[in-house]
C-alpha cells in the first residue's frame, strides 16, 4: 500500500469528526472548502495520483474516491441535520401564544362633525324630511341666479366666492340642492340637503370649507309661524334641553321676510365668552319665508304655494353641542382632540 493510500483512513475519521462537531452552515462549508475545495485534501491526493505507478494509481484512485463519496455523503447528511436544526429555532422563535391575551385594537370614533351630521339627518327624517343632496361643483343660475341673487346684486357681496375658469364656482351654501329639488319635484316639499360649502373665510368660527344643512319646505299655506316652531322643536331635540333661541329680522334675496339664528352659547351659558364675542348668543344659521321670485324661477306658482327655508352650519352646531371654543379643532386632524369623541 502506497504512503499516499495510508493517510486517507485517518483522513476520513478526522473529518467526519470535524463535520459532526460543526454547528452552523459557514462551518460545515469551510469544512468542505477544506477537503473538497480545488485545493483541498481529498482534491491534492487525486492531482498527486500522475506520481504513481498504474498499478498503485488505478487502487489509490479508487480509494480516494470512494473517501470523497463518503465525506460528501457526511457533508449532505450534516447539512440536513443543521438546516433542520435551523428551521426548528426560527419556527420556536416566531411561534404565537395563543393562550396569552390579545393585544387589541382601540376601535376609531366617527368625526365629531359627521356625528353631528347624522344627529341632524335622523331628527329631520323623523320629522318627514327627505334628505337631497347636490353637486357642489355649482353654475351661477343655481348657486345665485335662482335664488334672487342676479349678476351685478349686492347681496353677492356677502359670498367670498371661489370661482373656476370656466366661470363656475364651489357653491357657496346648500341652497342650490333645493333649486335642484323643486326642478324636478312638485310641491309638498319637506327636504334636507347637508353638505360641505366653501369660502373664502377663515377664524376661529370660521374655516373655508365647512358643513351647512339647508332645509325647505313648499306647500299650501306655510308661514313664518310654521318656520319657527320647527327651529323650536329642532333645537330642542337636538340639544336635549330647552335651550334658548331668538330670531332677529335679517335680509336674504331669497327669503321675504328673513331671520337670522341665534342659540344662546353653550360654552359660557349666555353669560359671554371668546367664543360669542361676549354677547351670550351664537349665530348657528338663516331663515325665512320663500322668495316668491324663486318659486317662479322653477315654475312653482307662488298664488297657490308658500314655502320657508333655513340654512345652518353643521360645524357650529358641533361647536356648541361639544362645547369646542374653536373650529378649527375639527379640522386639524390631532388625535389627541378626535380621540374624545371615540
Amino acid at each position: 500500500m502506497s504512503d499516499l493510500q495510508q493517510d486517507l483512513e485517518p483522513l476520513l475519521v478526522n473529518a467526519r469528526q470535524e463535520i459532526a462537531r460543526c454547528t452552523t452552515l459557514a462551518d460545515l462549508d469551510a469544512i468542505r472548502v477544506h477537503l473538497l475545495g480545488k485545493s483541498g485534501e481529498v482534491t491534492a491526493r487525486l492531482k498527486s495520483l500522475g506520481q504513481l505507478q498504474p498499478d498503485a494509481r488505478r487502487a489509490a484512485g479508487a480509494k480516494i474516491n470512494s473517501i470523497r463519496d463518503a465525506l460528501q455523503s457526511a457533508l449532505e447528511e450534516r447539512k440536513t441535520a443543521l438546516e433542520a436544526i435551523q428551521l426548528a429555532q426560527k419556527l420556536s422563535s416566531d411561534a404565537v401564544d395563543v393562550t396569552l391575551p390579545g393585544r387589541g385594537q382601540p376601535s376609531g370614533g366617527m368625526h365629531p362633525v359627521s356625528r353631528t351630521r347624522r344627529r341632524i339627518e335622523q331628527i329631520f327624517r323623523a320629522a318627514g324630511f327627505d334628505v337631497a343632496h347636490g353637486p357642489e361643483i355649482e353654475d351661477d343660475w343655481h348657486n345665485f341666479g335662482a335664488l334672487n341673487i342676479p349678476a351685478n346684486h349686492p347681496a353677492r357681496a356677502m359670498h367670498d366666492t371661489f370661482y373656476f375658469p370656466d366661470g363656475k364656482l364651489l357653491r357657496t351654501h346648500t341652497s342650490p340642492v333645493q333649486i335642484r329639488v323643486m326642478e324636478t319635484q312638485a310641491p309638498p316639499i319637506r327636504v334636507i340637503a347637508p353638505g360641505r360649502v366653501y369660502r373664502i373665510d377663515s377664524d376661529m368660527t370660521h374655516t373655508p370649507m365647512f358643513h351647512q344643512v339647508e332645509g325647505l319646505v313648499v306647500d299650501e299655506g306655510i308661514s313664518f309661524a310654521n318656520l319657527k316652531a320647527m327651529l323650536v322643536s329642532f333645537m330642542r331635540a337636538f340639544f336635549e334641553a330647552d335651550v334658548n333661541i331668538r330670531l332677529r329680522p335679517s335680509y336674504f334675496p331669497f327669503t321675504e321676510p328673513s331671520a337670522e339664528l341665534d342659540v344662546s352659547c353653550m360654552s359660557c351659558a349666555g353669560k359671554g365668552c371668546r367664543v360669542c364675542k361676549s354677547t351670550g348668543w351664537l349665530e348657528v344659521g338663516g331663515c325665512g319665508v320663500v322668495h316668491p321670485n324663486e318659486l317662479r324661477a322653477v315654475k312653482i306658482d307662488p298664488e297657490r304655494y308658500t314655502g320657508y327655508a333655513f340654512g345652518m352650519g353643521i360645524d357650529r352646531l358641533a361647536m356648541l353641542r361639544y362645547k369646542v371654543n374653536d373650529l378649527r379643532l375639527f379640522f386639524e386632524n390631532d388625535l389627541r382632540f378626535l380621540k374624545q369623541f371615540a
